[in-house]
């Protein structure tokens, strides 16, 4: 297997990660970044441009890639090991963790990856902040990021997405996502022209009728009558109107009089 650096998608994409970690300064000189893999084309991706960008950059940074081995079925690593660090040469640490039991014995109904993906991302946490990273890069595409602006609106009711960038609730750990802008058809398209190994996920990703599936081909019809809707929605996340939008917490509606700056209201009108 050969990487070939130059094909024209992964230089768009390799682009389209540095402009990522321009515009919201994902990493700084003296860094040391985890990427969290999960054997999937997203990651292991995202490792590989990675290390073109560090050859280019002009700032030193380093990077380790980590994967946590959940014990579900289906499960080999080898061949994926292999590939990070035999063919991209970068160090893959292999976490143990039998999640798997875990996230089968407390769902006995519904999907599983809500408390999957909250287990997984504190043994990452932890991991990180115990080998002295000082960032963990997570390979979340453009994609993911409107799926989950979706997901908040339609079930959770509130305007939320995933950052590019985001310091953890703890405030130990700082997570960034370098593919923010990438779209998940390119990285599916690289993936196939690439043919690296990929480890499948058979915990969740057998099950139907996730809400993120729901919304991802709400999307894909939406793209049929509006061909640019994945771009204009990721503008608009990064140009918010707080003043105009319903939180209180946001804008202090109190604060508004009568006849204040032009604006007037007639309270005993019906």
């Amino acid at each position: 297997m050969k990487i070939d650096f130059e094909n024209p998608l992964a230089i768009k994409i390799r682009k389209q990660i540095v402009q990522a970690l321009a515009d919201f300064n994902m990493l700084v000189e003296g860094d040391h970044l985890m990427v969290g893999v999960s054997g999937g084309k997203d990651s292991s991706i995202l490792v590989a441009l990675l290390g073109e960008i560090q050859r280019r950059a002009k700032i030193k940074f380093t990077f380790e890639a980590a994967i946590l081995d959940q014990k579900q079925p289906g499960f080999q690593i080898d061949a994926f090991k292999d590939f990070i660090e035999g063919e991209l040469k970068t160090p893959l640490h292999i976490i143990e963790k039998d999640t798997y039991s875990i996230v089968k014995e407390k769902i006995k109904e519904g999907t599983y990856c809500s408390l999957c993906s909250r287990l997984r991302r504190a043994i990452l946490y932890d991991f990180s902040r115990a080998k002295g990273f000082t960032k963990m890069a997570l390979g979340h595409h453009r994609d993911d990021l409107i799926e989950t602006t979706l997901l908040n609106l339609f079930y959770v009711g509130k305007l939320a997405t995933m950052p590019p960038k985001l310091r953890s609730d703890d405030g130990k750990n700082l997570v960034v996502r370098p593919l923010c802008y990438v779209e998940e058809k390119d990285l599916i398209q690289l993936a196939e022209e690439w043919q690296f190994p990929i480890i499948p996920c058979n915990l969740c990703g057998s099950q139907e009728g996730l809400k993120r599936k729901r919304m991802k081909l709400l999307m894909q019809d939406l793209e049929k009558e509006i061909p640019h809707i994945g771009a204009s929605i990721l503008t608009a996340l990064g140009n918010a109107r707080p003043s105009h939008l319903l939180d209180k917490k946001l804008w202090n509606f109190d604060s508004f009089e009568a006849n204040h700056e032009g604006w007037s209201i007639d309270l005993e009108s019906p």
